[in-house]
């Protein structure tokens, strides 16, 4: 009695969406830890870059370059012509910001739990599935976020007369929600074939 080759198949497919959505909340996590280490922690990385007076300024998650690090930052201290970031919707919006680090954590739990799934039972792949779905939303909610606060920082920035414009840490955002789209709908796709492939039938020799 033999094992019909349909079962090799399904198992070699549930093993390629295993890794392949691995792989995408891996990278989802990659980049939203960039992100998450934007300036004034690493000045490369920023949502937002201007020129003030000769200064460059690079705006991350907690803070822009020479301000403290903290959570929620006041861009109305800066040194501008007009003084016009008195504004309380962009200082509440920049304590949404910590949604950041939150999103790269659930992205952090997918990942373990997919490494697990990939070296034992299946259970850990789809906790990595129902993990990386739940992040999906919230990441996709923060791209949005930062686009909105940003870009009025960017509109006011411009009115004064200062150059500003996006920096690489939106897009980093934007990649992180493609990723983890990719990873959940990796995992749907792996359920799905498995549900619809025919069960192994013995036959006789």
């Amino acid at each position: 009695m033999t094992a019909e080759p349909s079962t090799t198949n399904n198992t070699s497919t549930k093993q390629w969406h295993s890794r392949a959505g691995l792989f995408f909340c891996f990278a989802a996590l990659v980049l939203l830890v960039f992100a998450t280490v934007s300036a004034p922690i690493w000045e490369r990385i920023s949502f937002l870059n201007t020129n003030i007076e000769g200064r460059e300024i690079h705006f991350g998650v907690f803070g822009y370059t020479g301000s403290a690090r903290h959570l929620g930052y006041r861009i109305d201290q800066l040194n501008t012509r007009n003084g016009l970031f008195n504004s309380t919707v962009v200082r509440n919006l920049t304590y949404v910001l910590v949604l950041h680090p939150i999103v790269a954590g659930l992205a952090f739990i997918a990942v373990i739990f997919g490494i697990w799934g990939a070296a034992s039972p299946p259970v850990g792949t789809i906790i990595m599935y129902v993990v990386a779905a739940l992040a999906t939303v919230p990441t996709l909610v923060l791209w949005v976020i930062d686009m909105v606060l940003f870009g009025i920082t960017r509109n006011k920035l411009r009115g004064q007369g200062y150059p500003a414009q996006y920096g690489n840490a939106n897009w980093l955002v934007l990649g992180a929600f493609v990723a983890l789209l990719l990873g959940t709908c990796t995992g749907c796709l792996g359920i799905l074939s498995s549900r619809r492939t025919p069960r192994a039938t013995p036959h006789r020799q």
